[in-house]
């Protein structure tokens, strides 16, 4: 089989996206979030960290005062990011240099060695009074 067909390759999927199977696959942790807020946030675990074990991701979600919110937030974002890792990387068609920055890398290289040149003689001068 020399290539596959572009569609075979948008096929295959990597991760899972479903919210359900989401679930499940996650642990979910929850912890108190930091910032101003007072008591009401100090003794309530609202924040919600997500860890998903297939893709290593940690996501964290403080935003909302309820956990059930962030919770939603957390797994949306994980959903999103999970998406684009399923999307195929297209390989880069690399580009000929422009003639143009080939000619000022001339130029700069033409001015750096009249420099040095003008450094050599100034030296064999001072050389031939010695």
């Amino acid at each position: 089989m020399p290539f596959a067909p572009c569609h075979e390759v948008l096929e295959t999927v990597k991760f899972d996206t479903d919210p359900e199977i989401l679930k499940k696959q996650v642990i979910v942790e929850t912890f108190r979030s930091s910032g101003p807020g007072g008591q009401r946030k100090n003794k309530t675990e609202t924040a919600v960290r997500l860890k998903h074990l297939r893709s290593g991701i940690t996501i964290t979600a403080t935003e909302h005062r309820y956990q059930s919110q962030n919770l939603r937030l957390a797994l949306e974002r994980l959903q999103k990011r999970l998406i684009e890792l399923n999307r195929p990387k297209r390989r880069r068609i690399p580009t000929s240099v422009p003639k143009k920055a080939i000619e000022r890398k001339k130029e700069k290289k033409k001015f750096l060695s009249g420099k040095k040149r003008l450094r050599k003689t100034v030296e064999r001068d001072l050389d031939r009074w010695e």
